[in-house]
């Protein structure tokens, strides 16, 4: 379909209605408070690090009131002390011993060292010098749209409201009648929000229910799941005017034994008919707890024997921890001790039977429920309309002829089959040509590690295949296959992975984090480049490698300390050999033949990217005519990051650079140690193994690091048309000029200097900041079917398009969206949360399937020159996302998309000696938490 609009689900407030206020009581610490506990917080650090930590920290506290108080409000994850700052928020006043417990407990959790007798002396004193009668709700009236605007023209939500508003508004729509479609109701309760995260977020219950049969068809499974509704206060570049962002997804439940799979730990939902602190209320909200694994066994967060758990008398009241990661699903249904307790499935755990995401009709109809209780004081707003401007750029590969649906006679479907196969041919020779030109003249030699025969020979086929060389093969296995074409010669050397591809540790046992997992990445790494250097004596010159290995699900249960990935890619960067990964046959898959078309899939899609890290490009020629220079660079920016406590335990922050420059054969990149543009391999294996310099640990030493990059970069440009692409979430918080609250028009800023004119740095100088629906940055959304069909009025039905959209307000933000991807074949109509029978009187209700909701990219055009019609800059960025040798339409234009894979070498490994126990705990603390940008 093409949809002259689209819809967003962002609403703003109605000006009309004289504001949005409400009554609620607050709960401030006293300002003479901060003195004392700041005391007892710094005890113990050196001066350059309570320097550093000058905020006082309430993140653990938070997360207790989540779990056991979830009526709670917390606006902030550090403390804020006086009466025009409040601390808690709450519909009716909490009972103020029970918050004095938790004070109690958050001074206790301060403690640095809580067996230093000195420390413990310190918070004796503490308690003693607070008054904690003085803890006192206070009932007001609250300012929900209070905000300032920058000098840019953005609105500034004053910085309680990105918790408090959505919260509000996420209680209206708990008091609606209950979701109900074709016969079946949903019924939504609040969930407790955390304050790091912002918004507010309602889900399903009791949960959805989806049977599926055993493979020996002897008994059923039971897979539970809920729907959820996210609310978010967000701001837009330029415009005056708050949004709230309602986004609306699918929650799956473990059944069976829970695997531990992050470092995070997993989210526990607990919903008990009584309150979890003796003398409690009775909550309304879900409580969220997290459970962890710790010094060799699981516990609830923050439940040990000095945890604050205990400190507030909650531990007892939870349910056993032992018990419940072994039977998950065995109080989801509430039918024991009066609680409801449900944990969270994550991807990295492996199978879940229920698909991801919902459908665009779906995703509407509930959608637009929720939205009668924002009504009338949020309206939605106003569709977005279709660029009257050029859409498709110039293909260079040839498609394929459409097969048509009905039947049609077989000679007829012959031709149309011959003629797709030679413009495959075609597209092969074309393709062979540009891998050619970034080679420079080299041949293709690429090393295949496999574990299946089967793997192997789809990996040897999808070659033949994307670059025509059937009719040049030279040499055909078993270990050997050689091509020689007029434009470049191929050599693909073929071996079994064995125990190289092996878990990390000893057996069945993990590697123990710290010291045990670092030696064995190290010994992995050295083995594997030992090989591959042993294997380079046959193939001399090999530069790429592709390796069948288990993905993160295989290695689960033991955190992925055991997964081997990041010290093979190590191993082969140390060889010279940058590397793609694919996935094993599935063989758990019910339908076979699927299966078999998703790893021929996957083998031909993991081909072709190797061909992509080796430079090989098939940049998308714009039709904007001379509204675009010729010879227009595309530089774009990313910051390589890595904490501390991450996969390998090693932090690592590296700006880079990646070039598209016209009549360069291969795409360039460079980091801020290199004095020249290099390949784009070159640039990634440069990457393996990065450690952060010392002097880049502090959030103003990295913003300072990335400014002189970014300077020195753009003045090796200047003279040449360039047009700059930055990802907001991944270098705004480094580069502040890119906050909403930074940007200003046409004007640019470094690190924390004044603003200049765009000119003054490059008179053919172009900035566009790209921002994606990451931490629901931009609006989920949905094409109306009745503005193509009338015939679909009042039905609710809704699709996905591609194209560039306009708002009415600017004329300097623009959306840009894509379809569905090719091998997506699930109907717009498919339902998971009730039944659903399409205009056929076909049921659609199709739990297992995974849905896609395609991103919503918001494209601020910062700064421009003279004359430039920012509408037209947009759609070249558009255009930069579909790109002839990919299957689909990517996520991020391409140059941005290039940048972010450069980002999976880095994976930072230093010797093993280079630091104690002590120092990689500091240096873990001092790593950056959630980045959010509220401005």
């Amino acid at each position: 379909m093409e949809y002259p609009e689209i819809r967003s689900a962002s609403y703003r407030p109605d000006p009309d209605r004289g504001g949005f206020k409400a009554r609620m009581h607050t709960l401030a610490l006293p300002a003479d408070w901060e003195l004392p506990i700041k005391n007892l917080y710094h005890h113990g650090m050196t001066s350059q690090k309570a320097e550093r930590r000058k905020r006082i920290p309430t993140k653990a506290v938070n997360q207790v009131m989540r779990a056991v108080a979830p009526d709670l409000v917390s606006v902030d994850h550090s403390a804020t002390f006086g009466t025009e700052q409040p601390w808690l928020y709450a519909a009716t006043p909490y009972p103020t011993p029970i918050v004095n417990a938790f004070a109690a407990a958050w001074l206790r959790g301060l403690q640095q060292n809580p067996e230093d007798p000195e420390s413990r002396r310190l918070l004796h004193k503490t308690f003693r010098l607070l008054e904690t009668g003085a803890l006192t709700w206070q009932e007001s009236t609250v300012d929900l749209l209070e905000n300032t605007v920058s000098d840019g023209g953005t609105v500034l939500p004053a910085s309680h409201l990105f918790r408090l508003l959505p919260d509000v508004l996420a209680a209206r729509i708990t008091q609606l009648d209950p979701y109900e479609h074709q016969g079946e109701r949903l019924s939504f309760r609040q969930v407790a929000g955390d304050a790091r995260a912002g918004g507010a977020e309602l889900m399903s219950w009791p949960p959805l229910t989806y049977e599926s049969k055993n493979k020996k068809d002897d008994g059923t499974k039971r897979w539970r799941y809920s729907a959820y509704i996210r609310l978010s206060l967000r701001s837009t570049p330029f415009s005056e005017i708050p949004r709230i962002h309602l986004s609306t997804g699918i929650r799956r439940f473990v059944r069976g034994q829970v695997w531990m799979p992050t470092e995070d730990g997993v989210s526990v939902y607990l919903l008990p008919d009584e309150s979890l602190i003796p003398r409690g209320p009775a909550p309304s909200r879900f409580s969220v707890a997290m459970i962890e694994w710790s010094r060799g066994t699981t516990n609830w967060r923050h439940g040990g024997p000095q945890g604050m758990l205990v400190g507030v008398s909650a531990l007892q009241q939870l349910p056993p921890v032992e018990r419940l990661v072994k039977e998950a699903d065995h109080w989801i249904d509430g039918r024991h001790d009066g609680i409801s307790v449900a944990v969270s499935h994550h991807t990295a755990m492996g199978h879940h039977a229920v698909g991801t995401g919902l459908m665009p009709s779906e995703r509407r109809r509930l959608t637009e429920w929720a939205e009668q209780a924002l009504l009338p004081d949020f309206l939605p707003v106003p569709n977005l309309r279709r660029s009257k401007v050029a859409q498709p750029a110039k293909k260079q590969l040839e498609s394929h002829k459409s097969v048509p649906k009905k039947e049609i006679p077989e000679e007829e479907l012959a031709a149309i089959l011959t003629e797709n196969k030679a413009r495959d041919d075609r597209n092969g020779v074309l393709r062979r040509k540009r891998l050619a030109e970034a080679l420079d003249g080299l041949p293709l030699i690429a090393i295949v590690l496999y574990q299946a025969d089967g793997t192997r020979d789809r990996i040897i086929q999808a070659a033949e295949d994307s670059l025509t060389l059937s009719p040049h093969r030279v040499e055909q296995g078993p270990t050997r296959w050689v091509w020689s074409t007029d434009d470049l010669d191929i050599k693909i050397y073929a071996q079994p992975i064995g125990t190289l591809g092996g878990p990390l540790g000893r057996g069945d046992k993990p590697p123990a984090k710290g010291r045990e997992h670092d030696q064995a990445i190290a010994a992995r790494r050295t083995a594997v480049a030992a090989f591959v250097e042993n294997l380079k004596e046959k193939a001399p010159g090999a530069k790429l490698a592709l390796v069948e290995l288990d993905g993160k699900e295989k290695f689960a249960k033991a955190k992925h300390r055991n997964d081997p990935k990041y010290a093979i890619r190590l191993g082969l960067a140390d060889a010279g050999l940058v590397s793609q990964f694919l996935r094993p046959f599935d063989h758990d898959t019910e339908d076979p033949e699927d299966a078999e078309q998703d790893a021929v899939f996957r083998a031909d899609a993991a081909w072709l990217d190797g061909l992509r890290q080796t430079g090989m490009r098939f940049v998308p020629l714009h039709t904007l005519s001379d509204a675009i220079p010729d010879q227009l660079n595309q530089l774009a920016f990313w910051l390589v990051k890595r904490r501390s406590d991450g996969p390998t335990n090693k932090a690592q922050f590296t700006p880079i650079a990646v070039l598209i420059r016209p009549g360069q054969k291969c795409i360039m990149g460079k980091t801020a140690d290199m004095a020249e543009w290099v390949p784009y391999p070159e640039l990634l294996l440069s990457l393996t193994g990065k450690i952060t310099q010392a002097d880049l640990k502090t959030e103003a030493q990295q913003s300072a690091a990335t400014a002189a990059f970014v300077k020195k970069t753009l003045s090796m440009m200047r003279g040449n048309p360039t047009l700059v692409l930055t990802r907001a979430q991944n270098i705004r918080m480094r580069w502040p000029w890119l906050t909403n609250k930074g940007l200003i028009q046409d004007r640019i800023g470094f690190d924390r200097g004044p603003l200049q004119r765009i000119s003054l740095i490059g008179k053919k100088l172009r900035v566009i900041r790209v921002a994606d629906g990451d931490r629901d940055e931009t609006a989920q959304w949905w094409g109306p079917a009745e503005l193509v069909y009338k015939k679909h009025e009042g039905k609710q039905l809704g699709g996905t398009a591609k194209g560039l959209w306009t708002p009415e307000e600017s004329n300097r933000i623009f959306y840009s969206s894509s379809d569905k991807p090719v091998s997506h074949t699930i109907s717009r109509e498919a339902a998971k949360l009730t039944p659903h029978v399409n205009e056929k009187g076909r049921s659609e209700r199709r739990p297992t399937k995974n849905a896609w909701n395609p991103d919503l990219l918001e494209l601020a055009v910062a700064c421009l020159q003279p004359g430039d019609d920012p509408e037209k800059w947009a759609m070249f960025v558009h255009q930069q996302r579909f790109c002839d040798d990919y299957r689909d339409v990517l996520g991020l234009p391409l140059i941005l998309h290039l940048t972010k894979l450069a980002d999976q070498y880095a994976l930072p490994q230093g010797d093993i000696e280079t630091a104690s126990p002590a120092q990689e705990e500091e240096q873990a603390s001092e790593q950056m938490m959630i980045e959010l940008d509220f401005e």
